[in-house]
């Protein structure tokens, strides 16, 4: 939980857009793809469901 970002509230860029559809079309879980990503998991949640885009929770 100590991990901190240092990317505070950049702009999401057209290639960081395309990596979250891929890694959702894959089933990745929001840790796994927030990590990809250097991005918090809230932001990548939030992206995602602006995108309409379903995350795969962990079982």
């Amino acid at each position: 939980m100590g991990e901190t970002f240092e990317r505070h509230k950049q702009a999401w860029t057209s290639d960081e857009v395309a990596k979250l559809h891929a890694l959702a079309k894959k089933g990745m879980p929001l840790r796994a793809i927030a990590k990809a990503l250097t991005r918090s998991e809230e932001s990548v949640k939030a992206r995602a469901k602006a995108d309409r885009l379903a995350i795969a929770s962990l079982r």
